[in-house]
């Protein structure tokens, strides 16, 4: 009597799928990095900061995945896994931004700067929400923790900006009045952020 065995092919979740391209994300941005440093000039971030993007944009990509493994498996009640879908969220603004200027679209299209500062925002502050924030928080409670932290980072990404480049640019003629409108399109990204993780946490639990 011969006995059947049922066999089920694996099945790829949707994790599987964002590890992928998670994992894919941060190989694009290193290779545009490796070509800022052989080919500075076609980089498109020359003579704004490049070698402080160098360090920072590596660092911004990779803060999650060294978060994890030197405290967050043992020590964080929030996940049982690595958190691929946050590490998405926070590893493209890096990438997109990084775009951005090597196709020079921050100087030829008028409001891709400012677009940028809102979605960018919004998908940085949803990538450390979805990280890090409990998923309990109430909509109020996780509205505030997205405007505390977008709204810090954007003012940290100014100063860095001021510091780096900008005050010993042409930019500083207008530099107060593109400040203020960037901390306000980044904050507005992370308020919508904010509403958005709540919503999707809520329709998930």
């Amino acid at each position: 009597m011969t006995t059947m065995v049922a066999t089920t092919a694996p099945v790829r979740t949707k994790a599987d799928w964002t590890k992928y391209a998670a994992l894919l994300a941060k190989v694009a941005l290193f290779a545009l990095l490796l070509t800022a440093i052989i080919w500075p000039d076609l980089s498109g971030i020359k003579g704004k900061a490049s070698g402080a993007r160098l360090v920072v944009y590596p660092l911004g990509a990779l803060v999650l995945p060294l978060w994890w493994f030197a405290y967050g498996r043992s020590k964080s009640k929030l996940h049982k896994a690595f958190p691929w879908h946050a590490d998405l969220l926070i590893t493209l603004p890096w990438l997109v931004d990084l775009l951005g200027n090597r196709l020079n679209l921050f100087d030829t299209i008028n409001w891709w700067d400012d677009a940028m500062h809102f979605i960018l925002w919004g998908l940085l502050t949803a990538g450390a929400l979805t990280a890090f924030a409990p998923r309990e928080l109430t909509r109020g409670l996780t509205t505030f923790v997205a405007l505390g932290f977008g709204a810090t980072a954007a003012v940290i990404w100014e100063l860095g900006e001021y510091v780096a480049f900008v005050r010993h640019s042409p930019e500083l003629q207008t530099a107060y009045t593109d400040t203020l409108g960037d901390l306000t399109l980044g904050t507005l990204g992370a308020l919508l952020a904010g509403l958005i993780i709540y919503q999707v946490r809520r329709k998930t639990a």
